[in-house]
């Protein structure tokens, strides 16, 4: 199947792409912007693969999008581009509407005039809001608490509202945090390994205690690829990790396992809307027949891979880390402009 992957030069993009070329065959077109965090080193070892090809863009260019899908006579399309730290967010929420909504809209108007076959939406369970009882399940209403969730909670709901209006062919995902190799250190995990290697203290936001559910990057790909061609269209299928654990907790295990003493922790301001616990039920997904290995074992075992990753590759964090990849990044776009 002829795929367009959307933000394949993200964390999880990155990820999927090269989990589709490894172990299913299609023909795979990366369509990203290179915003800050999509980092096209994430992807060398395939940028040679014959059923891969990579398109510099926006999802909002509709002229480009539009001439990709066209030329590639593209078969379905998997839409992970997005803007998606909360903290950025809530500094400045201009950018997550256009990318996460007006662009999600701009695939899907393109989409249903090419009569794509297959489109999934890549969502996240933050759109429920935070639960302290019971598990959110796909029926649940939706209650974003910070502009982030909003703009994904708002894509959300153009894509039920096209499968409604048109009978387009539409599948959202919402999974819960994912780590592993690749991931921009600003995020929790990365930023807590990154700067114990670092010798630097582990910013925790107000007490610690704000719970969070974990999937290894690798078993969230394998659960979308296996929804894009299983799932019933007009659905919505949850993908939990089943590691629901405070973000302090996290901190202790991360800091044992990397034979660091629990002075370390730095507790700092806590973050406006900060929600308390995101927990989401998959039975939906895992009774369609998508299974995730699962476990406190199997947990720490992928912990354990995502340090050693880290440790292995200090070259490519550090240079985001120092500012270089932000540099270039922003050379890029003068260039580009000018």
């Amino acid at each position: 199947m002829r795929i367009l992957v959307t933000g394949g030069a993200g964390f999880i993009g990155s990820n999927f792409i090269k989990y589709l070329l490894e172990n299913i065959d299609n023909e795979i077109i990366n369509l990203d912007k290179l915003t800050y965090a999509g980092n096209l080193e994430n992807l060398i070892d395939i940028e040679n693969n014959s059923n891969y090809e990579f398109v510099e863009g926006d999802i909002c260019d509709r002229k480009l999008v539009d001439k990709t899908i066209e030329r590639k006579d593209i078969e379905g399309i998997i839409n992970f581009a997005a803007e998606s730290h909360v903290d950025r967010s809530i500094d400045s929420a201009i950018e997550f509407a256009r990318t996460n909504f007006e662009g999600t809209l701009n695939l899907l108007e393109i989409a249903r005039d090419k009569k794509i076959k297959r489109f999934l939406q890549v969502s996240t369970d933050e759109v429920y809001g935070s639960t302290l009882g019971e598990s959110f399940r796909e029926t649940d209403s939706l209650n974003p608490n910070n502009p982030y969730a909003a703009s994904k909670a708002a894509a959300d709901l153009l894509c039920h509202s096209f499968f409604k209006t048109y009978n387009f062919p539409i599948i959202i995902t919402r999974s819960t945090n994912n780590f592993g190799p690749y991931q921009y250190p600003e995020k929790f995990l990365p930023l807590m390994i990154t700067n114990i290697i670092e010798g630097k203290k582990i910013p925790i936001y107000g007490t610690g205690e704000n719970v969070r559910d974990w999937i290894y990057v690798e078993d969230n790909c394998r659960a979308i690829e296996f929804i894009f061609r299983k799932g019933k269209n007009g659905q919505i299928y949850n993908i939990a990790g089943k590691n629901e654990l405070s973000n302090l907790n996290l901190a202790k295990i991360v800091l044992s396992l990397m034979n660091e003493s629990e002075d370390k922790i730095e507790f700092v301001a806590d973050r406006k809307g900060h929600d308390f616990r995101y927990s989401i039920d998959d039975f939906k997904r895992r009774y369609l027949g998508s299974s995730t290995p699962s476990g406190q074992d199997y947990f720490t075992e992928r912990l354990k891979s995502t340090i050693d990753w880290y440790k292995q590759n200090e070259s490519w964090w550090k240079r985001i880390k120092s500012g270089e990849h932000f540099k270039e990044w922003q050379e890029r776009n003068y260039t580009r402009r000018n």
